[in-house]
């Protein structure tokens, strides 16, 4: 069987970006429904370089910017991971890929992104031609306070021998055996890998414990106020969830936003009286649709500056957010209000507010 020995073997590659087929996903799914007897057999057989030649080219047909692997399954003796390996802009279509799988059976299960292996700690993995096991992985850990995330410098003795990239992709993949890769995208910040040990270096079995701890910080909804200006210098005021990213939603790709101009304003462009009143009831009653649509969209931010309210919802496009939301503009009064819907899978719309 396929990994066995504690040695994980990855399969995947990134390869040039290009468009997604629409029918990658189901094209995918149909081709493995015909292939899997033989790809049984090689399992079995152990053919690990036969299996990858069968199942690269049925992944590219999804998105040939994908990255995959086979890996020790958490409940199945192995698991297919489809990753979109931290890129945003291609974490749904990973997400969607994983949505559609059968379900997992004793021999197989299905991941868009890697899970936290139990095992961690006895993985080995071939870097540069030396082991490199996460048994002798130590790590600097730095949190600042109040911030949703933990800085990273990396440590293992193999990194004296090997180049700045490969130390810092073998972190990288360290991390997400630790951690699991949709963990580190929520809460590690900045990682380095050194040649050298850094100050007050803790094993790295240590880092689930001290990412639980700071996450139990976030457990309740938060919501952060903010000020700056606008590209006209003029004073703009927002209000973002805290922490806002995109992984916590995977499938929002559709961002949705709502446009409101208001007529009481200050001197600074900002609402203030009946307009601050009819824009609270407007976001009041939003967020009772929102609560009303199984969980397929949410508010993240919204703005306000120079005599407009923005309002970014981030949605799933199977769902009915735009819909809703172009109903429910209808009866704004102070002007005509506008709804925007594009295609945002990075969520660039409301990048300076990510977190």
């Amino acid at each position: 069987m396929l990994g066995e020995s504690g040695t994980m073997r990855l399969f995947g590659r990134k390869s040039e970006p290009s468009g997604e087929s629409a029918d990658g996903v189901a094209g995918f799914w149909s081709w493995w429904e015909g292939a899997r007897p033989e790809l049984d057999a090689m399992v079995a057989a152990g053919e690990a370089d036969r299996l990858a030649e069968r199942i690269a080219p049925a992944v590219r047909l999804v998105h040939p910017s994908l990255v995959w692997e086979i890996a020790p399954g958490l409940a199945a003796d192995q698991a297919l991971v489809v990753t979109s390996a931290g890129d945003p802009e291609l974490r749904p279509v990973a997400h969607r890929w994983a949505a559609a799988a059968p379900p997992a059976d004793a021999r197989w299960e299905f991941h868009p992104s890697r899970q936290a292996n139990p095992e961690a700690m006895t993985l080995t993995l071939d870097v540069g031609g030396h082991g490199f096991g996460l048994d002798g992985l130590v790590l600097g850990l730095r949190a600042p306070h109040g911030a949703p995330r933990v800085d990273v410098v990396a440590h293992h003795p193999i990194f004296d021998l090997v180049d700045e990239e490969t130390r810092t992709e073998a972190t990288l993949l360290a991390l997400d055996w630790l951690l699991g890769e949709d963990e580190v995208a929520r809460w590690v910040g900045d990682v380095s890998a050194s040649r050298f040990p850094p100050i007050d270096a803790v094993p790295a079995v240590h880092l689930p414990a001290v990412v639980a701890d700071l996450a139990s910080g976030f457990r309740e909804e938060q919501w952060a106020l903010l000020e700056g200006e606008t590209t006209g210098g003029a004073r703009l005021i927002a209000t973002a969830r805290y922490p806002l990213r995109p992984v916590d939603h995977p499938l929002f790709d559709q961002h949705i936003a709502i446009t409101l101009p208001y007529q009481h304003r200050d001197a600074d462009g900002l609402p203030t009286g009946p307009s601050l009143d009819a824009l609270r009831d407007f976001e009041e009653r939003l967020a009772g649709r929102i609560s009303r649509l199984n969980g397929s969209a949410v508010l993240a931010v919204h703005t306000s500056a120079e005599g407009q309210r923005v309002l970014h919802v981030y949605a799933d496009p199977a769902g009915e957010a735009a819909i809703h939301a172009k109903e429910l503009v209808v009866s704004w009064e102070e002007g005509r209000p506008r709804v925007d819907v594009v295609t945002d899978p990075g969520w660039i719309a409301v990048s300076p507010f990510l977190s």
